[in-house]
C-alpha cells in the first residue's frame, strides 16, 4: 500500500472526472452534476485515507513519490505530504463537494447553453486538482507550472458564468473583473518565473544536480540554502525571494496588491467566489510558508518586519473598507483581505505560535468565508440584489437563513467558542512576543469586525420586513446540506482544534528550526528574592 501512489492518486481524480464530465451529453444537465458530486466525494476519501496514515511525529515529508521528468534541466515529477500541506489538502477536498452541492439546482448562476453546466463542473473540477498538485509538488518548477495553469479555469469561472438575461453592462463588468484577475496573477508569475531561473542558475554554478548540473528539486535546494551552499550574495538572494514573494502577495493577497480581489469576488458566482478565495488564494499564503522561508531563510528574516507592517495595513485596511460597504458580497469580500493579513502577519512573525496559528487560520478562513458567502449568495439569488440596503426583516420570513448567517458572521469577527478565534488568538500571542506594537495594532480589527458584522446583519435582517423581502424563502434541505457541515466545522474547529494543531504544529516547528529561528525568550526581570537572592 505504500508504494501506491496515493498524491497522483489525489489530484488525477478530479482531473480525470473533469475530463468525463465532458463526454456526458448535453441534455443530461443533472447527471453531470451528480458525476461532479461523487468524483469530489471520491477526492475527500483519498485525502481523509491519506490523513489517516499520516504520521505527525514521522517523516517530515510523508507518501514521496519521485520520477523523471525533464532530466536535462534536473526537473522531477516530486510529491510529498507534510502538515501543513495535508490540512490544506483536507479543506480543498472537503469544500468542494459542498459547492457543488450548492449550486446544484441553480442553474441561473452559471448561466444558458446546451453544454454550459457541463463546462462550469469541470472547470471547478480542475481548479481542484491544480490546486492539490501545488500543495504536494516538490519540484519547484512543477510547483511553478500548476501555480499558474489553475489561472485559467479560475479565468473563465469568474468571466464565463452568470446570471441568465444579465444586462450588456454587467457581463463587461464581469469580463472585466475576470481580466483584472488574470493579468494581476500572470503578472506575479512572471516575476516569479525569473526568480525560479535565477535559482536554477545558482544550483547549477554549484553543480546541485544529479548529473552535475541544476536542480529543481525542493528538499536539495532547501539544504542548499540553509548551509549556505547556493554561493550567492544577499543582493542576490534578497532579489530572489521578492521575486517569490511578490506573486504570493498577488494571490495571497496582500496589500496594495489586493484590488483584483473585490472585482472578481462580486463578479463571479457565490461558489466560484469561494473557490477562489478559500481555496485558490490559499496556495499563496502557502507558498509564503514553503518557498520564501525555507529557500530564503535570511532574506525573510530581513524583510520580515516590512511584510509585517503591510499585512497590518492589510487588516485594517480591509475592515475599514468592510465598514463602508453598501454591496453584501463586496463586504465579505473585503473582510477576507483583513483576513489574509492576519495570515501573513502570523507567516512572517517567525514564531511558533505565529506560524502555527496562520497555518490554522487558512483552514478556519476557508470554513468561514464559505458559510458567510454562500449563506450571502442564498440570499441574494431569493432576493436579486447585493444592496444591503433592499434587505430588512430577514429574520421574520427565514429565520434559520437569518440565523445562519448570523453564526457565519460571528465566526467571522472571530468569536470564542468559533474556529477562528483560536487561530487568530495565535496569530497575535505569536506576533506580539517578536512585533509587540504589530500586534496591538492588527488586534484593533477585532473591533473593526464586530462593527462591520453586526450592523450588516442589523441592517438586513432585524426590523421589519422591508417590500419585495416577504417573498424570500427558508434554506432548502440541500442548502443546509451545504451550510450544516459548515457550521459543524466551525463549532467543533472552535472547541477542539487539537487534530489540526497535532499535524501543523511539527511541521511549523521543522520549517522555524531549519530556517534557523527560534521563538523570542520572554522579557520578564528577576524579581529579588526576601532574602537579598533573586528569583524568576
Amino acid at each position: 500500500m505504500n508504494d501506491f501512489p496515493w498524491l497522483t492518486t489525489l489530484w488525477a481524480v478530479p482531473l480525470g472526472g473533469a475530463l468525463l464530465a465532458l463526454l456526458f451529453p448535453a441534455r443530461w444537465r443533472t447527471a453531470v452534476r451528480a458525476w461532479a458530486l461523487i468524483v469530489s466525494l471520491g477526492t475527500l476519501g483519498v485525502g481523509i485515507w491519506l490523513a489517516s496514515q499520516f504520521s505527525p511525529k514521522g517523516e517530515h515529508y510523508q507518501f514521496i513519490e519521485s520520477h523523471q521528468w525533464i532530466p536535462a534541466f534536473g526537473a522531477g515529477y516530486t510529491l510529498g505530504l507534510d502538515g501543513i500541506a495535508l490540512v490544506l489538502v483536507l479543506l480543498t477536498a472537503g469544500l468542494i463537494p459542498l459547492l457543488l452541492l450548492a449550486g446544484w439546482r441553480d442553474d441561473r448562476e452559471v448561466g444558458s447553453g446546451p453544454r454550459v453546466v457541463h463546462y462550469y463542473v469541470a472547470l471547478t473540477l480542475v481548479v481542484e486538482a491544480m490546486v492539490l498538485i501545488s500543495f504536494v509538488a516538490l519540484d519547484i518548477l512543477l510547483f511553478y507550472v500548476f501555480f499558474e495553469v489553475m489561472l485559467i479555469p479560475m479565468y473563465f469561472l469568474i468571466g464565463g458564468f452568470g446570471p441568465r438575461g444579465e444586462d450588456a453592462a454587467l457581463r463587461a463588468q464581469r469580463s472585466r473583473a475576470a481580466v483584472k484577475f488574470l493579468l494581476y496573477n500572470l503578472f506575479g508569475g512572471l516575476i516569479m518565473l525569473a526568480a525560479v531561473i535565477g535559482l536554477y542558475v545558482l544550483t547549477a554554478r554549484e553543480k546541485l544536480g544529479p548529473n552535475g548540473g541544476g536542480t529543481f528539486d525542493f528538499r536539495t535546494v532547501m539544504e542548499a540554502a540553509n548551509s549556505g551552499q547556493l554561493g550567492a550574495g544577499p543582493v542576490v538572494l534578497n532579489a530572489l525571494f521578492l521575486g517569490f514573494m511578490f506573486a504570493f502577495a498577488v494571490k495571497a493577497p496582500l496589500w496594495p496588491l489586493h484590488t483584483w480581489l473585490p472585482d472578481a469576488a462580486v463578479a463571479a458566482t457565490p461558489a466560484s467566489a469561494v473557490l477562489m478565495m478559500a481555496i485558490v488564494d490559499k496556495v499563496g499564503t502557502f507558498g509564503m510558508l514553503r518557498y520564501c522561508l525555507l529557500l530564503f531563510p535570511t532574506a525573510a528574516a530581513d524583510y520580515a518586519a516590512v511584510i509585517c507592517v503591510l499585512a497590518v495595513i492589510g487588516i485594517i485596511y480591509g475592515a475599514l473598507l468592510a465598514i463602508g460597504q453598501t454591496d453584501v458580497m463586496r463586504l465579505i469580500a473585503y473582510t477576507s483581505i483583513s483576513h489574509f493579513g492576519f495570515i501573513i502577519l502570523g507567516i512572517f512573525a517567525l514564531t511558533t505560535q505565529g506560524g502555527t496559528g496562520a497555518t490554522l487560520y487558512m483552514v478556519n478562513h476557508g470554513i468561514s468565508t464559505a458559510a458567510l458567502f454562500l449563506i450571502a449568495g442564498f440570499l441574494v439569488s431569493r432576493r436579486g440584489t447585493r444592496l444591503i440596503a433592499d434587505y430588512g426583516g430577514v429574520q421574520k420570513v427565514a429565520p434559520i437563513l437569518a440565523g445562519t448567517f448570523f453564526i457565519a458572521g460571528l465566526a467571522t469577527l472571530s468569536l470564542p467558542g468559533l474556529a477562528p478565534f483560536i487561530s487568530e488568538f495565535l496569530v497575535l500571542i505569536g506576533t506580539f512576543t517578536r512585533y509587540p506594537v504589530a500586534a496591538i495594532l492588527a488586534s484593533t480589527a477585532l473591533v473593526l469586525a464586530a462593527l462591520y458584522v453586526l450592523w450588516m446583519y442589523q441592517r438586513m435582517m432585524t426590523g421589519p420586513v422591508k417590500s419585495g423581502n416577504e417573498r424570500i424563502y427558508d434554506l432548502l434541505p440541500r442548502e443546509l446540506l451545504v451550510v450544516v457541515p459548515l457550521l459543524g466545522a466551525l463549532l467543533f474547529l472552535g472547541f477542539y482544534p487539537k487534530p489540526v494543531l497535532d499535524a501543523v504544529d511539527p511541521a511549523v516547528t521543522h520549517t522555524l528550526t531549519t530556517i534557523g529561528q527560534h521563538d523570542p525568550a520572554p522579557a520578564v526581570k528577576p524579581e529579588a528574592s526576601p532574602t537579598g537572592g533573586t528569583h524568576k
